[in-house]
């Protein structure tokens, strides 16, 4: 039997959540080089994954398949396309700098008992380490009972640092913070497990008609004719199932929790949120909507276009109009996610390249602006917008990386999202203009935003609580600095991405039945 690689990228990181939460509660500093060392290991085998994945090989590839809850059908069975692939490597490349940038996040405020039992750091660190190897999971399985247990365990860890590692610089003081902190928490709880609740429905629907939660059987029969679905019973079990991943994506109007959550967290956490296991949301929709119930995707299109569209305009409305820097962060990523889910969509392989390179390029711009914000907080106390001003003048470095951050947030050309977001916008307007042209107004409204922001926060006269404020430290550059070279480097050359991402994009075209709408006006000869 051939090594179980993709079961090891995700075993690594529960081993590590163990081993964290089991280290001594005096001993603070080694349960965080502990929970670097296994993000850094993970970190490798992904890599491992990365070489040996063939892009022009097997749809899935490295699969493991083996009996789990036989009476029931179900599997325990994994491989990755292009798309997986490419996030679960995104998610092991985050990680890591995740833990760096909330190294003190969770120590305590003052001395405490070292023998008591409850210890904040190694729990803050071993539920980072959890969520990456549900994550993780998520993207390589392909029965859907497994992936549908991960989508919703994976919550668990969120919840809890959400609501028990929530940011320090709050207005209000410690008890407004631990009120809104446990409203944020809940809120995402139950936002999340509502959708949850209505794809598990989906989910046995599914058995009854199928037979079977393996995706790769369920293929195989819908394409030779062996199964097939009634119209009435594709789309409803197509709705039980995008409803949940349209919550998790955030998808307007079901978005609401995420300013909340993004606003309460810790810088680190949100980036965890938005950057990671949103993307289980519309990387679901790729994987199981299209492939699953290919009729009930086309029969939606429309509506779920308009709906994404909406996120674009509002979340970029909303996010000019912010006064706390964090919330105006998670409304831009409501936007962005609204491009990513109109390019999903928008039934070409330039908008579903697209999206998925946005996937991608979106987790890295996002940590780049998220993480140098969560800097500028940690130095000031605030999240407010107005508390801030003249900061290039005394932390030219900060204010240097936060400039190129929100420049990626607004896809500037020559960083990685402007790709993604060209591609999609393409891929939308050659089969629906009108959607097209009406999604460029979200660019508009990001340069105002993002540099609105900066005007604010980084020019003008410095104020008296900025003028002492330091600029990067080492840790902060290591980790900082590899997410702008990432930025830079797949802007101008994205053909490694790519490569890894079209034949994907291809087999589900193929799943759906669609091609690319021909030029209406033929060339000249």
């Amino acid at each position: 039997m051939s090594f179980p690689l993709l079961t090891a990228t995700a075993v690594l990181p529960a081993i590590g959540a163990i081993a964290t939460a089991a280290v001594p509660a005096a001993r603070r500093t080694a349960a965080k080089w502990l929970a670097l060392f296994f993000s850094l290991g993970t970190l490798a085998l992904a890599a491992v994954v990365l070489v040996r994945f063939e892009p022009g090989g097997a749809r899935y590839q490295l699969t493991e398949s083996h009996a789990w809850i036989a009476d029931f059908g179900v599997r325990y069975e994994l491989g990755v396309d292009g798309i997986g692939v490419s996030l679960l490597a995104l998610t092991a490349l985050l990680v890591p700098f995740v833990i760096l940038a909330g190294w003190h996040d969770a120590d305590p405020l003052e001395d405490v008992n070292p023998n008591r039992r409850w210890r904040p750091t190694q729990g803050f660190f071993a539920l980072i380490l959890m969520v990456e190897a549900m994550v993780i999971l998520s993207f390589e399985a392909t029965d859907v009972f497994l992936f549908y247990i991960l989508f919703e365990a994976m919550l668990i860890p969120m919840y809890f640092l959400i609501g028990g590692f929530g940011d320090r610089a709050h207005a209000g003081g410690d008890e407004a913070a631990a009120t809104q902190r446990s409203y944020a928490a809940v809120k995402f709880l139950l936002y999340n497990l509502v959708g949850g609740l209505i794809m598990l429905a989906a989910v046995i629907g599914l058995y009854v008609v199928a037979g079977t939660f393996s995706l790769s059987e369920i293929a195989a029969a819908r394409a030779d004719g062996s199964l097939t679905m009634a119209t009435n019973t594709e789309r409803l079990l197509f709705l039980g199932f995008f409803f949940a991943f349209a919550v998790k994506a955030p998808l307007w109007p079901l978005h609401t929790w995420l300013p909340n959550a993004m606003g309460e967290a810790t810088a680190p956490v949100a980036v965890l949120i938005t950057a990671v296991v949103d993307k289980v949301g519309t990387f679901a929709m790729l994987r199981f909507c299209l492939q699953l119930f290919p009729e009930a995707s086309k029969w939606a299109t429309p509506a779920i276009l308009v709906l994404a569209l909406i996120s674009i305009i509002y979340g970029a409305l909303l996010a000019v109009g912010q006064r706390d820097m964090k919330r105006l962060i998670a409304y831009a990523s409501i936007s962005h996610f609204g491009f990513i889910i109109m390019g999903i969509f928008a039934m070409t392989s330039q908008g579903q390249s697209g999206a998925t390179l946005y996937m991608v390029n979106h987790g890295i711009s996002t940590a780049a602006l998220m993480l140098v914000a969560g800097f500028l907080i940690s130095r000031r106390g605030s999240r407010l917008i107005a508390d801030y001003g003249g900061v290039q003048k005394v932390a030219p470095i900060l204010a240097g990386t936060f400039l190129i951050g929100g420049l990626a947030t607004l896809s500037l050309p020559g960083l990685s999202p402007f790709v993604s977001e060209f591609l999609v916008l393409v891929g939308t307007f050659s089969r629906y203009p009108v959607i097209g042209i009406i999604a460029t107004l979200g660019i508009v409204l990001a340069a105002l935003y993002v540099l609105v922001l900066y005007q604010r926060t980084m020019t003008g006269p410095v104020k008296d609580e900025v003028r002492t404020m330091p600029d990067l430290r080492l840790r902060e550059l290591v980790v900082v600095t590899p997410l702008i070279a990432l930025l830079l480097f797949l802007g101008v050359y994205p053909k490694p991405l790519t490569e890894i991402v079209n034949p994907a994009v291809e087999h589900t075209m193929s799943d759906v039945q669609q091609t690319d709408p021909k030029p209406e006006v033929e060339a000249a000869p």
